[in-house]
């Protein structure tokens, strides 16, 4: 047993905080909260009956939320996404190329093999099997790093592409300070070619978004998609305007968790008008952009903003689209488990739950090791009208 399991919420906030080598100060700025604040929570003076702000403080000390909330083991599967995502840390904190100690046992791969072996990933990652890509990214970042200093030119592309799915995968881990990492160095790395940089910008969005930036994400989000914006929609390539309008739809949701509704409804019109040049069924740089993403987009932000009947209509629509199917199931499942959300925040624990049973039959990673899945997961399997399987699927993770 954790010495930090018997321990009141606010002490196992102080707990998990030392445990990070965060001070109070960097602590409360990560959250966007004041110094004091963090001290009043730690000593049990401030009560946190938010589970919002629980999300926060658990993505910022990369554990899940019910770890805070007590119990005499860890969650299932808790342990291992944590030392997954140290192991990415350590792999991200190397510097073995700008140190001059690259690992001589492994061969420089070319740029092509790279290029496989990136987009193999990035198919593990679309399949939501997120335990192996934590075990293939380590190795793919020493990879596309050491690829990239043989041979900057065409290592380049893969390079940006390893950053961009290590960072997409941190995100989905509740690790968005570790995510910041890699997409800064995919930014960086992208630099001077509007396409790359319009691709990491993608995955830019989920990180400030992820870190509770909105305003930032809104604007940096608009920049880049105007930057790879053709001058008329109408003769745009369906690559340029996947691109941009996926950025569009980033906007959209930064936009819709500031508070402004008006600019999140424009944005996901704007990102509508290219998706259907684009049309379902394509992939175009990992985006899985058309008119079901930006539709199933459109629910989340009205799901952000709370308008939740109206979320729940247009969700039982969207599924009955031909492109729900085309999307990644790591899109779909994802998407559910905002949708679940709706359900809850209508007094629909019935529903909510058979979404997640379905969210779990598409892609089990996505309930079971992303913690805004198991957050959800526990708040429905609180409900006494929540389906028994789900119920169990609840005990078996150790969440509720």
């Amino acid at each position: 047993m954790n010495s930090g399991d018997l321990l009141p919420v606010g002490r196992r906030v102080a707990y998990w905080r030392g445990r990070r080598k965060l001070s109070q100060q960097v602590f409360a700025d990560r959250l966007g909260k004041s110094k004091s604040w963090v001290d009043k929570v730690e000593r049990g003076v401030r009560s946190l009956d938010k589970v919002s702000i629980l999300q926060d403080i658990a993505a910022v000390l990369r554990i899940d939320t019910a770890v805070l909330l007590g119990g005499d083991v860890q969650p299932a599967g808790v342990t291992e996404h944590v030392e997954g995502v140290e192991r990415i840390r350590a792999a991200l904190s190397t510097y073995e190329i700008a140190l001059e100690r690259p690992d001589a046992r492994r061969p420089v791969l070319p740029a092509d093999g790279l290029a496989r072996e990136v987009a193999h990933v990035w198919t593990t990652f679309q399949h939501a099997r997120y335990m192996q890509v934590v075990d293939l990214v380590p190795q793919l970042v020493a990879d596309a790093q050491r690829t990239h200093a043989h041979d900057s030119g065409a290592g380049r592309v893969p390079l940006v592409e390893a950053y961009r799915v290590t960072a997409s995968l941190l995100v989905k881990l509740g690790a968005p300070d570790v995510a910041w990492l890699a997409v800064d160095r995919a930014m960086i790395a992208a630099t001077g070619d509007r396409v790359l940089v319009a691709a990491a910008a993608v995955q830019l969005g989920q990180v400030l978004r992820a870190s509770g930036q909105a305003r930032v994400a809104k604007s940096v989000m608009l920049a880049a998609a105007y930057r790879i914006a053709p001058p008329v929609i109408e003769y745009g390539t369906p690559p340029e305007l996947s691109l941009c309008g996926t950025l569009l739809v980033q906007a959209a949701l930064a936009a819709a968790g500031d508070g402004d509704d008006r600019a999140a409804d424009e944005l996901i019109d704007e990102a509508a008008d290219m998706a259907a040049r684009v049309r379902d069924g394509h992939d175009y740089h990992r985006t899985g952009f058309g008119p079901t993403a930006v539709e199933l987009a459109r629910i989340t932000a009205a799901v952000e903003r709370g308008d939740v009947e109206e979320a729940v209509l247009w969700h039982e629509k969207a599924i009955k689209r031909d492109g729900w199917r085309w999307l990644a199931a790591e899109h779909r499942a994802a998407y559910l488990v905002d949708a679940a959300r709706a359900y809850l925040q209508a007094d629909d624990p019935i529903s909510a739950g058979r979404v997640l049973i379905e969210a779990d039959r598409i892609a089990p990673a996505e309930i079971r090791h992303r913690p805004a899945g198991r957050d959800i997961l526990a708040q429905v399997a609180r409900d006494p009208a929540a389906p028994a399987t789900l119920i169990h699927l609840a005990a078996t993770l150790g969440v509720g």
